[in-house]
């Protein structure tokens, strides 16, 4: 950490070699070339081509396309085509939804000052800002961007608005003067400027002692291109299923392929037989079925205010066990308003008992208030614009004050005197009206206005004052003294003198109050909502409590405790930690870390460039969409267009009912082939002929199956959805009996298609007749099967077995689909199938409605 500002003016410009009137334009230039340009170094992105091509990379998508060379290599080109338009179009949509390339480190070329004034050769000039080098010194001013770091050297009224670099919500007083605390937090450095913080107030002078990736923000921009993107749950889950499923794939091959062998069989027939068990084993539609399931959830989210960037990351957000969350403008309004105001007689309750310490809260305050549409609006210092958002909803309008109270003269707010002096000229008369820091302008009164009558100040008025400001400051409100002093002429020196004190106002950024529901929510849900921020520890704890995030005040830290602590202290402790203040970008991280250590799914809500390598770092990042900066966007996985903290929360109730349709659809696809798997591994076992052609499994598994599996994942939200706890990160995709589930329920469906082929087979007595039979059957008894799908516990006849409206259509259109197939002399052709009589056909209807019955059954067994 650099201790610039441990560094004496002097000591300063020896390092640099610098000195006030600026370095040479010769200098300049030689050190242009030595630390190159003010701008950060960008990581090359992919190119739309790679991102396509990283969609090929999945397991399942690998034996896909091998099964689909196979099949076209032996003259099934019909089922080669099939499997490469599924797994093309999973591709696109895969690219379509991650199209937007990371944009964080321009978006932080972006917030840099695109002009600096600086001084060289003892003369003022703008320059480029990518031009500025170590050792120049800038002239700030209000209202302009600071271009690089830079070490004050003067600072007359200075104040820098750093909220989005150290969650500091309101701009910081900034001096001139030596810290010699080597360690201090970047937050308390007052003598320090730092690059893409905006002057709100005063004007100053610094030397540059850091600039492009050697500055705080560039530091920033390097810990974000160097997180690796993990992968989300579901995706490992999947892969681990793609890696089990074909392992199981090739096992099946082997076997039937040997067993064909040994009963006598011709080697090529038992190699296609191998091939399309291979291709029963894996269940094409899937990746396909996740991936439009999760591209609905997106569009879903967008209708609860939240934009999803990268579509796994919908599922994600419904494993979360901890939200880390940024305080200003995210669990509060970014807006400091005025909560109490103090006069001799007690609290005001009544503005109009107030009236008075409004008018000079008024009076001596630099906002502008502009009116559009016969609405207000306050541009200034959040402090001062708070005072004038009171009056104005109270009937007091600083204009109109203005004009009864003419400004004559101002002695403007001093961080030294810490006070602020305006001198107004009335009908009565001038008079001076001051505001400032309590214990200061509390020690220059001689006189208090009680009601309307001035009498001198006690020293029982004064505890009373010292009590009221305590009060105030352990409910971390900001506090402000007003006093005023009646003139016969503008007199600076005495006028803060001898002052009559009229009141106190505490002021606080307030927490919303959707965030207090939002974190009751959470807490319910079995999600630890956990407070990040750069603000001080007695506001952080004070809105904390008034949320509901902290309870007990031992789960509150700051940063400079944190800093004392290793990474492996703090991994021991996280758990037990709900607030922590005054931190750095750093430390950001570090907790993530932390929370992930505890194998935790981490979601980290934020809207400040301090907030961007934890929101990248974090398994699911959140970034404001209104006040959070391109930085956070960019490095997020999802912004909250409302800047919500409750709609977090609603994205994580999304999130979880998109993973349990996901479960769902995986439960129906894979049951389904294990039918299918049964059905042609007992047929080979027995030597009987193939009851199911490839093209017969290919056509149900990508056409039959996918329609009933995207309506599963159409499903509302079960009741419980939020009451649950959050599911363990590690836990399979087959866990709590769902693979047993899925194994019984497929030995089912094999069971009855092979009933069918066989009543073909053996009474029938034909061979195509036969084969027709189970091709239908099991079509028509996973389109049913699909029902028993929606509820888990619950009867689906009992319980509103066609309110789901997605799966009613599913179902009509797969029907409908194959039925054409068997009307239809060219498709009948093409699948090798004949048209059934009415016997055949009620055999087939009746095998196709047992795997309803019999769940129905065990369902109510289970009950």
């Amino acid at each position: 950490m650099d201790n610039f500002h441990a560094l004496s003016k002097q000591e300063i410009f020896e390092k640099f070699k610098s000195q006030e009137n600026g370095i040479s334009r010769e200098d300049a230039q030689k050190r242009l070339e030595k630390y190159g340009y003010n701008e950060f170094k960008e990581k090359k992105g992919k190119s739309m081509l790679e991102r396509f091509i990283d969609q090929f990379k999945d397991i399942l998508i690998i034996i896909l396309l091998i099964a689909a060379a196979i099949s076209f290599a032996l003259g099934e080109r019909i089922d080669s085509v099939i499997i490469l338009l599924i797994v093309v179009l999973n591709a696109i949509l895969g690219v379509v939804q991650e199209n937007k390339a990371e944009q964080s480190l321009n978006a932080l070329k972006k917030m840099a000052a695109p002009l600096a004034h600086v001084i060289r050769d003892g003369k003022s000039a703008e320059i480029p800002a990518r031009e500025v080098v170590p050792g120049d010194i800038v002239v700030l001013e209000a209202g302009k961007y600071v271009p690089a770091d830079l070490r004050l050297i003067e600072a007359s009224n200075l104040k820098i608005e750093e909220s989005s670099l150290t969650g500091e919500s309101v701009p910081v007083d900034k001096s001139d003067e030596i810290i010699e605390d080597v360690n201090i937090p970047i937050g308390d450095r007052k003598n320090m400027a730092f690059m893409s913080s905006m002057v709100t107030y005063g004007r100053g002078k610094g030397i540059v002692v850091g600039t492009g990736m050697n500055t705080e923000i560039g530091k920033i921009a390097d810990m974000i291109s160097n997180v690796e993107e993990e992968k989300t749950p579901l995706q490992k889950k999947l892969a681990d299923v793609g890696k089990t499923l074909g392992f199981a794939a090739l096992i099946i091959c082997a076997i039937i392929f040997i067993v064909g062998l040994l009963q006598g069989r011709e080697a090529f027939h038992m190699f296609m037989t191998s091939v399309s068990l291979a291709v029963a084993a894996i269940p094409e539609g899937l990746p396909a079925v996740v991936t439009i399931v999760l591209a609905v959830g997106v569009q879903k989210m967008i209708k609860r205010n939240a934009i999803i960037r990268k579509l796994p990351a919908v599922e994600t957000l419904g494993s979360a066990s901890v939200i880390c969350s940024d305080k200003t403008g995210t669990l509060t309004q970014n807006k400091m308003t005025v909560k109490k105001i103090f006069t001799i007689n007690g609290y005001s309750d009544d503005i109009a008992d107030a009236k008075r310490v409004l008018t000079i809260a008024n009076l001596c305050n630099d906002t502008q208030v502009i009116e559009e549409d016969g609405n207000f609006r306050t541009i200034g210092d959040p402090t001062e614009t708070a005072l004038v958002d009171i009056a104005l909803s109270s009937g007091i309008d600083k204009r109109e004050l203005e004009k009864e109270y003419v400004r004559i003269d101002e002695i403007p707010f001093d961080s030294d005197r810490k006070l602020m002096t305006t001198f107004n000229r009335s009908s009565e008369g001038i008079i001076a009206n001051i505001k400032g820091a309590p214990d200061i302008l509390l020690s220059r009164c001689k006189y208090i206005l009680d009601g309307d009558e001035i009498r001198e100040i006690t020293a029982k008025d004064v505890d009373a004052i010292k009590t009221a400001n305590e009060e105030m400051g352990k409910t971390a409100l900001r506090v402000l003294a007003l006093g005023f002093k009646n003139m016969d002429k503008v007199d600076k020196e005495n006028a803060e003198r001898d002052i009559v004190f009229a009141g106190l106002i505490g002021m606080i950024d307030p927490p919303r109050e959707e965030a207090k529901e939002a974190v009751k929510l959470c807490k319910t849900a079995g999600i630890k909502p956990v407070m990040i921020t750069g603000d001080h520890k007695i506001t952080a704890m004070a809105i904390a409590k008034e949320l509901g995030i902290l309870e007990d005040e031992s789960g509150a830290i700051s940063g400079a405790e944190l800093e004392n602590m290793s990474q492996k202290e703090l991994e021991d402790r996280v758990e037990d930690i709900s607030v922590y203040a005054r931190v750095s970008p750093e430390h950001k991280v570090r907790i993530v870390e932390a929370w992930k250590s505890k194998g935790k799914v981490v979601a980290m809500t934020g809207d400040g460039v301090n907030d961007a390598p934890a929101l990248k770092m974090a398994n699911i990042g959140a970034a404001m969409g209104i006040t959070g900066t391109d930085v956070a966007k960019s490095a997020a996985d999802m912004v909250l267009t409302d800047d919500n903290f409750a709609t977090i929360v609603s994205a994580v109730e999304e999130g979880r009912t998109i993973y349990s349709n996901i479960k769902k659809s995986i439960n129906f696809l894979i049951s389904c082939n294990i039918g299918e798997i049964l059905t042609l591994f007992i047929a080979t076992i027995f030597n009987l002929p193939e009851p199911l052609l490839p093209i017969h499994i290919l056509w149900v598994n990508l056409v039959t199956d996918s329609l009933p599996a995207l309506a599963l994942g159409m499903e509302p939200p079960e009741k419980d959805v939020m009451k649950r706890p959050p599911r363990d990160a590690n836990e399979g995709l087959f866990a709590g009996g769902l693979g047993l589930k899925i194994a019984l329920q497929g030995i089912i469906i094999g069971t009855v298609t092979l009933a069918a082929y066989l009543y073909g087979h053996y009474v029938v007595g034909e061979e195509i007749v036969a084969r027709s039979m189970a091709f239908f059957t099991l079509s028509f008894s996973q389109l049913v099967h699909a029902f028993n799908i929606r509820y888990e516990k619950d009867s689906v006849i009992f319980n509103r077995m066609f309110s789901n409206r997605y799966m009613n259509r599913a179902f009509l259109i797969s029907a409908l689909i194959q039925m054409i197939v068997l009307a239809a002399p060219f498709t009948r052709s093409i699948f090798k199938v004949v048209l059934l009589d009415w016997t055949q056909i009620g055999v087939v209807v009746l095998c196709s409605i047992a795997p309803l019955i019999v769940v129905e059954i065990a369902k109510a067994i289970k009950k």
